[in-house]
């Protein structure tokens, strides 16, 4: 399904190539919150966030003369991490896991102040874990490869942008999302997680060399 939306995307980016084509860079901290189920499908109520880094990279492409809709197409590099314990059978958990992920977003312009530009924020992700540690008690698991956690997922996620020009061609922005992840192949038996996920972050917009950006003031 997200392959399909990815073509689409693709087709209207160059169908709509004389509108402000631009690259962007992003970094920032997730805070993240898993919902993890046993193998008899049980919870485990009292784990705690914890905050890891994300970077991004990618196309960013109006859709409209007055650019007030961009469609996006990047990649993604999401660290998760939650720890906790289990009183009642005296054990401690921790895991540590990174996804690689292809993400299609929408921004749309919702006002200017001066010249900061605000943005509502949308976007779908398939992720795909590349690295991941589960510790209980002293034992530390790989999870790579493990069938209960090697699910790919896919993330969506909404969230706010703050955009200011540094100049004619860049400008710096800042930004909230909030993300929830749903299982593409849900193993049929064995433990579950999945991830809650805010995310603040700091990036770059460049404009290419065709890009007709008038909403920038230089």
């Amino acid at each position: 399904m997200l392959k399909k939306y990815t073509i689409i995307t693709i087709a209207l980016l160059i169908s709509v190539s004389s509108y402000s084509q631009q690259l962007y860079f992003e970094l920032g901290n997730t805070i993240s919150s898993f919902d993890y189920k046993n193998t008899q499908g049980e919870p485990l109520d009292n784990l705690l966030s914890k905050s890891k880094a994300y970077f991004g990279m990618g196309y960013r492409q109006s859709i409209n003369r007055n650019n007030t809709f961009f469609l996006s197409l990047g990649a993604t590099y999401n660290n998760y991490g939650a720890i906790g314990s289990e009183n009642s059978v005296d054990n401690f958990f921790e895991w540590d896991i990174s996804y690689l992920g292809l993400k299609v977003g929408l921004d749309i312009k919702l006002f200017e102040l001066q010249d900061l530009s605000f943005f509502a924020k949308a976007s779908v992700a398939t992720e795909f874990l590349i690295r991941g540690n589960q510790t209980i008690n002293n034992d530390v698991f790989n999870l790579v490869g493990e069938e209960e956690f090697n699910n790919s997922i896919l993330f969506f996620r909404g969230g706010l942008q703050m955009q200011y020009p540094l100049s004619r061609n860049t400008a710096i922005f800042a930004e909230y999302t909030y993300g929830k992840s749903v299982l593409i192949d849900s193993p049929e038996v064995g433990e579950t997680l999945t991830f809650n996920a805010h995310q603040f972050g700091i990036g770059f917009i460049v404009n290419l060399p065709r890009c007709n950006c008038d909403y920038y003031r230089f």
